[in-house]
């Protein structure tokens, strides 16, 4: 069974075409420091770690881990070795980091190891990893007498290959329990001689645990050839979704997988057709065969499908166009006697196309050099360092017709993707186009994790509901104008909202964070002097700078706390009071 093309299906009632900007706030933000015992166990790339994939699995990563089932509740782990926990309940008498677990050997010593992960898979359950392939599963048991937790090993197993915990869950199967984890590593590929000689390996394991002993069940894995943006597992166990910008496959059997790249590479050398586009139109172009003469073509046009046949009764390619197009207006022409240039007027002008037809993977877009410089042009002011756009200039804080403009080489094949568990076939495939994306966070600790994409301006906020079959991706909340912000922020590191979306922030590389705030009615009457007529709501912008120039390692957020970690203390910036 083929998958289903889907879309988001954007709530309109989220949405706010009247939000003019951010309004840049002075009032301070208390920040207090607590110094770590250790530094934190930073690991750097190697040197044979030089891909954008390795940066972005390894290189970008969050050292910072939250608990979601207790809010204000962060990990980290430190260079001998140990789990840290931080509870913060009073910001002012912040105590010292609590070591909650010690892997049992000494993963420094390891030449070839990554940074040690971590995710909570449910109040009782954490999966760990040391970095250097070995597996752990904790169970955290409660002291009803203090606030103190133990962490307790139940299993732990040497799998190969480092890895990083990106996700795990827990379900009762029966009287067992099953924990499903998956795990991100970074592989050699030798038959990838054109590309970057490495691939992305994704792979789901799935743990029954009894009351003496657990075991592995099953292990499953999917290629790519980027590291994803969002991967997570259904609550059930029954389905896998992944955002990337190059598609993941189920691997069946290794064996038989170099004979499959290979004629991977051998289809990716000879695209069927190459297309490039303008905002008015889009032009797909494929050679010539020989002894096909003009009387031996027939290309037929719909306002949203395209045929195209060279002799044969069976067409050469057909299929439902991307976007609907002035069919009348389409042409096509013979240039030089060997190919054939085909014109399609695009209906809906300025929207630009992720792929000419929906599915088709035969032809290779090409970038128009002269398109690109002028991209290039438009990205140059929104690197502007101004915190507060001047709302009288000419050019407004939001522009969206230029900002769709600049986005459109951005992202452009990128696919949120959900496979089934059982069979690991693709089920639902949405083409996300130019929507770029821009973070995850869990926001119900039960649900799976939400994921924030950009659309136009806006970034919304997505919300996985896997047992809703016709709406499998819920339109949770939207953060009005950031996906144009963020935009600006050429040192961004972490991106992050609370888990109750009052907020959301953005920290760079070294020292600052800014944080945005959903619009809240004023107190004063403020008065538009272009539009004559009242304000009634403001959307706050802050920004938080710490006396620290060590580089930012982890970046957490609650719903009244910001943390930020660094190589030797960690922040704590509050931002809400509760309530």
């Amino acid at each position: 069974m083929e998958a289903a093309n889907c879309s988001l299906r954007v709530n309109r009632l989220l949405l706010d075409p009247k939000f003019e900007s951010y309004k840049l706030s002075l009032d301070p933000l208390p920040c207090y420091g607590v110094e770590l015992d250790a530094a934190v166990a930073e690991v750097k790339l190697r040197d044979d770690q030089y891909t954008l994939d390795h940066m972005r699995a390894y290189g970008m990563y969050n050292y910072l881990h939250s608990d979601p089932w207790s809010s204000d509740s962060v990990f980290y782990v430190d260079q001998l070795g140990r789990i840290m926990n931080i509870n913060v309940t009073l910001d002012t008498a912040l105590g010292k980091p609590v070591e909650v677990f010690r892997f049992p050997c000494d993963v420094a010593s390891c030449d070839r190891r990554l940074c040690s992960s971590m995710h909570f898979t449910s109040p009782d359950w954490v999966t760990l990893s040391d970095g250097t392939g070995t597996l752990y599963l904790i169970h955290i048991a409660k002291n009803n007498q203090s606030a103190a937790v133990k962490w307790e090993l139940k299993f732990n197993q040497e799998l190969g290959d480092p890895f990083i915990v990106l996700h795990s869950i827990v379900y009762a199967q029966g009287e067992e329990q099953h924990v499903d984890a998956l795990l991100l590593s970074i592989e050699k590929d030798e038959l990838d001689v054109q590309g970057s000689g490495f691939h992305v390996s994704l792979e789901w394991l799935s743990i029954a645990c009894s009351s003496d002993k657990c075991e592995i069940l099953k292990r499953r894995k999917l290629h790519g050839k980027s590291v994803p943006h969002y991967a997570a597992i259904e609550p059930d166990g029954n389905g896998l979704t992944i955002i990337s910008y190059r598609p993941f496959r189920f691997i069946v059997d290794e064996e038989n997988q170099p004979e499959e790249e290979r004629m991977e590479e051998e289809e990716k050398k000879e695209p069927l057709y190459i297309w490039q586009q303008t905002a008015e139109d889009v032009t797909l172009t494929f050679p010539l065969p020989n002894g096909i003469t003009k009387e031996h073509i027939k290309i037929c046009f719909t306002p949203d499908h395209i045929s195209i046949s060279l002799k044969e009764p069976e067409p050469f390619l057909k299929g439902q166009l991307y976007s609907g197009i002035d069919h009348e207006s389409s042409t096509w022409l013979i240039k030089d006697e060997r190919s054939v240039e085909v014109t399609l007027a695009k209906r809906d002008v300025g929207c630009m196309w992720a792929e000419v037809i929906v599915g088709d993977k035969q032809g290779e877009f090409v970038a128009d050099p002269a398109q690109c410089a002028a991209i290039a042009e438009q990205l140059m002011h929104l690197t502007s360092e101004d915190l507060n756009p001047n709302p009288d200039c000419e050019k407004p804080p939001c522009n969206a017709q230029e900002l769709e403009e600049c986005d459109m080489s951005l992202e452009d094949s990128t696919t949120l993707c959900r496979f089934d568990g059982n069979t690991m076939k693709a089920t639902h495939v949405v083409n996300l186009g130019g929507n770029q994306f821009l973070f995850s966070l869990v926001a119900t600790p039960a649900m799976m994790p939400c994921f924030s994409l950009r659309h136009d301006v806006d970034a919304l906020l997505w919300q996985p509901v896997p047992s809703q079959g016709d709406n499998l991706w819920e339109h949770a909340a939207t953060f009005n104008a950031l996906g144009y912000v963020q935009a600006s922020k050429q040192d961004k590191k972490f991106f992050t909202c609370a888990p109750n979306f009052a907020y959301a922030a953005l920290c760079e590389c070294v020292r600052r964070i800014f944080i945005y705030r959903q619009p809240t009615p004023v107190s004063t009457v403020l008065y538009n002097r272009k539009e004559g007529r009242h304000v009634g709501q403001v959307a706050k912008q802050q920004v938080a700078s710490l006396e620290s120039s060590e580089p930012i390692l982890g970046f957490q957020a609650s719903n009244e706390r910001l943390f930020v970690l660094t190589t030797k203390k960690l922040f704590v910036i509050r931002v809400n009071t509760a309530g």
